[in-house]
């Protein structure tokens, strides 16, 4: 199976497994990259959903409050 992956059958070429340690990592940079933008797309749609709860509220026709 590993060989198959590899894409030949001999030995380990270190340029192949040079160039699979760099895609390996690139992956792992895309993850956390995902991670990242995840987080900051659920700070924004709570920041927006604030937002758009606030601009709701009326001030003008709000009832004053009893005394």
């Amino acid at each position: 199976m590993a060989k198959a992956l590899l894409g030949y059958v001999g030995g380990s070429d270190p340029r192949l497994l040079a160039e699979m340690r760099r895609l390996q990592q690139r992956v792992q940079d895309l993850e956390s990259e995902i991670v990242r933008i995840q987080a900051e797309n659920e700070a924004l749609t709570a920041a927006a959903s604030h937002d758009r709860i606030m601009e709701s509220v009326d001030a003008h026709q709000a009832e004053p409050a009893l005394t």
